[in-house]
């Protein structure tokens, strides 16, 4: 059984969702200028400077996170005069690549992403079931292999991220670190530019009619949050142990070291199952109160993929 997608034909490249993750602002810049690295033929590529208030003040988010409101309240909230500016914003995007869950939105969209955790080149999936995205992230490991690039999904019942680049048909986010915020770092901007460059590879691929054979993936499917341990005002007490520190994708195991109290005394993990854990120590986490997200790792497969001849473009 062979699983069947349109044309790949809108291709939408973000930078600056958060304004202090350097390395998709000067991309994007870049491309903006010359974009000659990112065309591929019969695709419309169209790199976008997301959060460009935030960009100019080289932070997360002016009045709230951008990467958090594409639910439908906030993309359907009348725009007053108090409206936050990442909601007016996000309204603004929602038109130009939406509307979110439209025929008319975005085939795709790559949301440039910086990490302070020690997460690599990560690709972040919010589908389980996306025959599409699953065939490309598995063409990306192949082309970067023996470089790792580890893939978080981040689909759960109860955690809903409503992010950016879900008003596209199939999002995809580009997690690259460690970085510190406001800072660009070269190894860091070469792995986020091979990361797109070959997805942008694998859709030209899927246009001219190539064969995806049916395909598996490992990824990192997330759990829970966990948070720092506080006293009773909110005040925390301890931080990531240094066994734990830049240990993002490592397994845990019950009773392996979590958190250092400032007492010295060490909080362990307790827990039957082995656990990845990832976006650990993140900076921009802290507000959030997340020290790191504990995943599990999971296998997701991919039918066999191919374009109608109907719909192929002959380069």
């Amino acid at each position: 059984m062979s699983s069947s997608c349109a044309r790949v034909r809108r291709v939408g490249l973000f930078g600056g969702t958060h304004g202090n993750e350097l390395s998709g602002v000067l991309l994007v810049r870049h491309w903006q200028q010359d974009g000659a690295e990112i065309q591929r033929a019969g695709v419309e590529v169209k790199p976008f400077l997301t959060n460009p208030r935030a960009v100019e003040r080289c932070t997360r988010y002016i009045d709230c996170d951008l990467n958090r409101v594409f639910d439908p309240e906030s993309l359907g909230r009348p725009v007053v005069e108090d409206i936050p500016y990442e909601v007016r914003r996000a309204q603004e995007i929602n038109h130009i690549f939406g509307p979110k869950g439209s025929d008319d939105a975005y085939d795709l969209i790559f949301d440039l992403h910086n990490t302070t955790s020690n997460m690599g080149g990560t690709i972040i999936l919010e589908n389980s079931r996306d025959d599409f995205t699953i065939q490309m992230v598995h063409y990306i490991k192949n082309a970067l292999a023996p470089e790792p690039c580890p893939v978080l999904l981040i689909e759960h019942p109860s955690l809903k991220y409503a992010t950016t680049r879900s008003v596209a048909k199939h999002p995809v986010g580009v997690e690259v670190g460690p970085q510190p915020q406001g800072v660009a770092r070269a190894d860091v901007l070469d792995k986020m530019r091979k990361i797109v460059k070959h997805g942008l590879d694998f859709v030209q691929l899927f246009n001219e009619g190539k064969e995806f054979p049916p395909c598996t993936i490992e990824v990192f499917k997330i759990m829970e949050k966990v948070d720092y341990p506080r006293n009773k005002n909110g005040e925390i007490i301890a931080i990531i142990h240094p066994k734990l520190q830049d240990q993002d994708w490592q397994p845990v195991k019950n009773g392996d070291p979590l958190f250092l109290t400032l007492d010295g005394e060490v909080i362990p993990y307790q827990g039957n199952c082995t656990v990845y854990p990832t976006f650990i120590n993140e900076a921009a986490y802290y507000e959030k109160k997340q020290a790191f997200v504990k995943t599990e790792k999971i296998k997701l497969t991919a039918k066999h993929l191919r374009l109608p001849v109907s719909e192929q473009s002959i380069s």
